[in-house]
């Protein structure tokens, strides 16, 4: 029933066999530029010798390609689409009819939100940062923690917190029973018409459909032309530096977990206290060994989702960059390592299918 659309993705495999895989291919890339270092004709000097294997080795880090292209088209009912548009956006799905899932996941600020926090209803103020719902399908979990396994499981929850929309699902459900127009759409739709597992099939549906190619993947697929020179050294520093041994795949990010301050001590360094939100994974968990570790965060359409980290705590790209390459790579990254990371993430800024907003 309704008309299926190819529009979204293959499942990315395992984050952890692909990483091992990507790695073997960089150290056989490495270790040929060893070999063809190995078999000059020339005999040069030690210092020599030993600057232009790391020149090979750079060069051989940089052309490996651990960032996938976004598919072109993956598979949703538009009909579920459409009507998972309406319910992202209708704010009778929280307590007080004040709130709706594009609150905190804005389509005009990259799927996430302008504040540090997010809000929900009377005002009340969250404990971290809302995730950008575009190209969330690819996130092998959801939420910063990765309490949801998929999108599905994801929109039930914000719906029953108390502090985010603050309602109940059998009243929500009763709600948008007395909607003639729901009603028939989900009886064209579900065999169950409008029940919790309909609502939320239906939003996880529109959320699939919500990728974003950019430039950045036509020039993965072979376009030289379609990101600039700056772009490209950019890339290149990004690879360089480490940033995509966290930062891989489809979305840039998205399929493992990492810790914050895997080098340096962030929490000890940002001069405020530890709360439950800073915890991450051992929220889920309740093991120590998950304490301050997270989802990695797709790094597509990050020019637009600002503030950053899971806190909220960083203003711009730049003082992230930084941030990252202090805490995570243990790196005091220079102004032009910096810039140039920073040219190449907007490069990953894409655009929005022309059904995402009503």
């Amino acid at each position: 029933m309704g008309a299926t659309v190819r529009w979204v993705r293959k499942r990315a495999p395992n984050a952890s066999l692909r990483l091992m895989s990507q790695m073997k291919w960089a150290l056989m890339i490495l270790a040929a530029a060893a070999v063809v270092g190995c078999t000059k004709k020339d005999t040069p000097t030690p210092a020599a010798e030993e600057a232009a294997a790391v020149e090979e080795e750079k060069q051989a880090v940089a052309a490996v390609e651990l960032i996938e292209p976004l598919p072109e088209s993956v598979d949703v009912n538009m009909d579920k689409v459409l009507l998972g548009r309406s319910l992202f956006h209708d704010t009778a799905l929280s307590g007080d009819g004040t709130v709706a899932c594009v609150t905190c996941h804005m389509l005009d600020h990259g799927g996430a939100e302008p504040r540090k926090t997010s809000t929900g209803i009377r005002g009340q103020v969250g404990p971290i940062n809302s995730p950008t719902v575009l190209n969330a399908g690819f996130n092998f979990v959801q939420f910063w923690d990765g309490r949801a396994k998929d999108l599905q499981e994801q929109a039930a929850g914000p719906v029953e917190n108390p502090i985010e929309m603050g309602a109940k699902w059998d009243e929500v459900v009763e709600r948008l029973r007395k909607n003639a127009e729901y009603v028939a759409t989900f009886a064209k739709l579900y065999k169950d018409g409008i029940t919790k597992d309909s609502v939320t099939d239906a939003i996880a549906e529109y959320e699939k459909s919500l990728i974003t190619p950019s430039r950045f993947d036509q020039f993965l697929r072979g376009d030289e032309t379609a990101i600039t020179d700056a772009e490209k050294s950019g890339y290149a520093t990004f690879k360089e530096v480490g940033c995509a041994a966290c930062h891989i795949g489809v979305g840039a990010g998205g399929n493992m977990f990492q810790k914050m301050g895997l080098v340096n001590d962030y929490f000890a360094d940002r001069g405020t206290p530890v709360t439950e939100a800073d915890l991450g994974r051992f929220n889920v968990t309740k093991k120590a060994a998950d304490k301050y570790f997270f989802k990695v965060p797709t790094l597509r359409n990050v020019e637009l989702t600002s503030p950053y980290l899971h806190d909220g705590s960083r203003a711009t790209l730049e003082e992230t960059v930084q941030v990252m390459g202090k805490y995570q790579l243990g790196k005091d990254l220079t102004d032009a390592q910096v810039n140039g990371i920073v040219t190449f993430l907007k490069s990953l800024t894409g655009e929005l299918p022309t059904h995402a907003n009503p």
